[in-house]
């Protein structure tokens, strides 16, 4: 992730919870008062989002010491300390829930994907994220699912162009679509076209589009497209996944696998912060 975007985003977010003051911090404790915290794992699971406890507090004014037990990308179990964290007490306060809420998120996003690329078990495919995240998240769900053990889609509309049904009836076909696009895209940006027939692959195929996208297709009907398909065009499978479908596109032959719901429907981790004492 990009430190900057992370401490404009965690600046963002602790602005939006804190805004003037924490009343509940301030009403108890004094910029004086020190102790020390611990986040804790209350499930199992594959961690995501550690680092980003010292850019929060950081942002708070410093003066709090975070030693990492885990890092991003371990397994997890349920009582298994995370992090310690030691300094002023309103600013262990004020950062934790902002903290818990990326962490938990993250985590969970992480696990599911880790689950998925296990279910699949197929290492020829990649598993990959969709642009179905929670607005102002993705730059931090994306980093999850690249922990997890899956590979990250476009970030948005800026960085590939994928002309879908829509774009492809409006520009008159797949062939006038790719055409249009050719002409205007650099030379680093690539063209993927989403096809639901055979025909619409052949006319994809025809147009030299970069990727193909085989939408709701079923694992039948790909292992009869995809070798159709010259070895120069990379193919994905998209649309109606679930996990318990997911095993029936192992041997597809496609190169990627796409889920939105690694994302969309992601369960948060349990993890939780606690008061430790002080030392």
């Amino acid at each position: 992730m990009n430190p900057l975007l992370v401490k404009q985003k965690l600046a963002t977010f602790l602005t939006e919870d804190i805004q003037q003051e924490d009343l509940s911090a301030s009403a108890i404790f004094t910029d004086r008062q020190q102790g020390t915290g611990v986040f804790i794992a209350k499930a199992t699971g594959i961690l995501a989002g550690v680092d980003l406890a010292e850019v929060a507090y950081e942002l708070l004014g410093g003066q709090v010491s975070v030693t990492k037990i885990k890092q991003d990308g371990d397994q997890v179990e349920p009582l298994d300390e995370l992090l310690t964290v030691r300094g002023p007490v309103r600013t262990l306060l004020s950062a934790e829930r902002v903290i818990l809420n990326l962490m938990q998120r993250m985590s969970g996003i992480a696990t599911l994907t880790s689950q998925a690329v296990k279910t699949l078990d197929d290492p020829a495919i990649r598993i990959t994220d969709t642009r179905k995240t929670a607005p102002g998240l993705r730059m931090f769900d994306k980093y999850a699912v690249s922990v997890g053990g899956g590979t990250n889609h476009r970030f948005g509309l800026y960085d590939g162009i994928m002309l879908k049904d829509n774009h492809i009836a409006f520009a008159g076909g797949i062939r006038e679509a790719v055409k249009a696009a050719r002409l205007a895209a650099g030379q680093m940006v690539k063209i993927e076209v989403e096809v639901e027939t055979k025909a619409q692959l052949l006319e994809a195929i025809a147009a030299e589009a970069d990727i193909i996208m085989f939408d709701n297709r079923t694992p039948e009907e790909i292992k009869s497209w995809q070798p159709l398909v010259p070895a120069s065009i990379q193919t994905e499978i998209s649309g109606g996944i679930t996990m318990r479908n997911l095993p029936s596109y192992r041997g597809t032959g496609a190169d990627s696998l796409s889920l939105g719901f690694l994302t969309h429907s992601v369960q948060a981790l349990d993890i939780s912060f606690n008061y430790k004492g002080e030392k």
